[in-house]
Formats: C-alpha cells, sequence, structure tokens
C-alpha cells in the first residue's frame, strides 16, 4: 500500500513549503496536517481532498504507483461521469451487458 504521509510530503517539498505552507494552500490547521506525521495517521477523503487542491492534482495522482501519473481518456471520464448517475439496479444491468461482451 502506497505511503501517502509520504507522497504528500514529496509533493510539498517539491513546492519548497513548510507544513505551514500546505496548511494554508489547503485551507487546514498546521496542527491536523503535523498531527498526521506524529500519529501516523491517513488523513481523511476531504483532507486529502484539500490537500489535492493546494497541490493542483487529483487524488488519482496522489494515489498512483510509480512516476506515471493517472489519466483519463475523454471516454473514461464520460464513461464514469455516466455511471455516477446510474442507481445500483441500473449498474447491476450494465454489468449484464458487460459480461455478454466478455
Amino acid at each position: 500500500m502506497k505511503d501517502i504521509l509520504a507522497s504528500i510530503t514529496t509533493y510539498r517539498q517539491a513546492r519548497g513549503w513548510t507544513e505551514y505552507q500546505l496548511a494554508e494552500h489547503a485551507g487546514l490547521p498546521q496542527s491536523t496536517i503535523s498531527s498526521w506525521y506524529r500519529k501516523s495517521m491517513v488523513p481523511t477523503i476531504p483532507s486529502l481532498e484539500k490537500i489535492c487542491a493546494a497541490f493542483g492534482i487529483t487524488l488519482s495522482q496522489l494515489f498512483a504507483e510509480g512516476d506515471e501519473p493517472v489519466a483519463l481518456s475523454p471516454a473514461q471520464r464520460r464513461l464514469l461521469d455516466s455511471w455516477t448517475r446510474l442507481d445500483e439496479e441500473q449498474q447491476a444491468v450494465i454489468f449484464q451487458l458487460i459480461d455478454k461482451f466478455s
């Protein structure tokens, strides 16, 4: 599993930011960020979203393994956007259709 705090540190240091500056850019209390490191805590998703916004990256890029960022093609993005509007029953129907093609 990826070390998220190490990734945050890498992005922060690449920008020359202190933890305090990251907190300012992300709109989070500096004490929150420092407690993640002191207690080896994984930040919450809402906090990670703020951190990513401060860095100008996506959650996918933060969680990506290796040096290659995760990027979606326009067709993949459209598919995911459509998928999120479906209810569970509709999603099940789509899976059945996909299974028929496999």
